[in-house]
């Protein structure tokens, strides 16, 4: 749960910053957050979980 917290406060720095920069427009980054809710609500979401626990696992074994 605290590597979920965590990671969300800092996806949301960056795409804050990216935003700001004007990299990236507000209208896209809304577009991949609602993919992303989307996303998590199919079968697909355990796959993608246990995908990111493991990219977890591994960066903070280095």
């Amino acid at each position: 749960m605290a590597f979920s917290i965590s990671a969300a406060v800092l996806l949301g720095i960056i795409v804050a910053v990216l935003v700001k920069g004007g990299y990236v427009r507000v209208g896209s980054a809304l577009a991949c957050a609602l993919f992303g809710f989307t996303l998590a609500a199919t079968g697909l979401a355990p796959a993608i979980n246990s995908s990111l626990a493991t990219i977890a696992g591994l960066l903070s074994s280095l």
